[in-house]
């Protein structure tokens, strides 16, 4: 690891569309083997379709999704004393991101329907109304750390 200073973070472009980084981060996230133009395609499609089923309008829908699987706490495992203890420590807002948009993605992969749109479409619905996979992942989280409460004095 590095001694000196820490690297600057780098922030993707905003997506040309909704001219949001969010957005741009999550297709990051769909996008397999460098295939950028088709994340995008199956990210647009399925907000369009968010949008025929809720009359909503799409990004808010998809940003009140994120929100909801956004976890707060997590846990971090440390050894002491030969020992592994489950600390839990707080999430900061970009690891936050990162774990709700990996979870809302992996959910809408394992959820049964015909093509990842429609999976996705559902799972955003979903974790808009606070319920779903990913919202379930956010709260199994949420009680592990709870459940470990009584070893947040090994926090770092």
């Amino acid at each position: 690891m590095s001694r000196r200073s820490k690297p600057e973070k780098r922030v993707p472009a905003a997506d040309p569309i909704y001219n949001s980084v969010d957005v741009s981060k999550f297709i990051n996230r769909i996008m397999r083997r460098g295939k950028k133009s088709l994340a995008e395609k199956i990210f647009y499609s399925t907000i369009s379709k968010v949008e025929e089923r809720t009359n909503e309008k799409g990004l808010e829908v998809f940003q009140k999704a994120v929100t909801n699987a956004t976890p707060l706490l997590e846990v971090k495992a440390r050894r002491i004393g030969g020992s592994t203890y489950q600390v839990p420590i707080d999430v900061k807002p970009d690891r936050g991101f990162a774990l709700a948009s990996s979870n809302i993605i992996a959910a809408a992969k394992n959820r049964s329907g015909k093509s990842f749109v429609e999976k996705l479409a559902n799972e955003i619905i979903d974790a808009s109304n606070g319920s779903g996979a990913a919202c379930k992942k956010r709260e199994d989280t949420h009680k592990m750390a709870e459940a470990n409460k009584a070893f947040a004095h090994y926090r770092y």
